[in-house]
């Protein structure tokens, strides 16, 4: 397994985990106000999501998707949205990777005037920005007392994928 693949499935798998320890929880948990992220558990998944979605339509080079399937996924559908929207971006980076892409650069058309950016880039921001956002969530779920959080590190993840 490649380096792409290894921090693709991670990144998948781990956010996965997050999201099922969520689906468990009452939603005024998932409401709770702190000072960290985008305020809320809620918020703090809902905003990952739009990111990948954002950055994958910016990649594919098309309009960037309203906000409206993130905005309106009720809680058991959060889990099925974020598996789309990531297979679409893996996907999308995978091609990248085989078409020797990775330098090559891409309008970001939500700037005025439009930016660039480069394809490996975009695609190490949304995987680190997902890192980020999930070691806030884990904190968050942390201060509600949630027992056997994973630790949701690289080294985790793949020993649990070779079993």
């Amino acid at each position: 397994m490649d380096l792409l693949d290894r921090m693709l499935e991670h990144d998948r798998w781990t956010t996965d985990r997050i999201l099922a320890i969520c689906r468990e929880l009452p939603q005024w948990r998932l409401h709770t106000h702190f000072g960290v992220g985008h305020a809320t558990i809620d918020s703090t998944l809902r905003h990952m999501m739009r990111s990948i979605q954002v950055w994958t339509d910016l990649m594919c080079r098309r309009p960037v998707a309203p906000r409206d399937a993130v905005d309106a996924a009720g809680p058991d559908a959060l889990p099925i949205l974020f598996n789309v929207l990531y297979a679409e971006f893996a996907a999308c980076a995978r091609e990248c990777r085989d078409d020797g892409r990775m330098d090559q650069l891409f309008l970001d058309t939500r700037d005025d005037p439009p930016s660039t950016e480069t394809y490996g880039s975009a695609i190490a921001h949304v995987i680190t920005h997902n890192m980020h956002h999930r070691a806030e969530i884990l904190h968050m779920l942390g201060k509600l007392n949630v027992p056997d959080l994973p630790e949701g590190d690289v080294l985790s993840w793949e020993k649990q994928a070779r079993e």
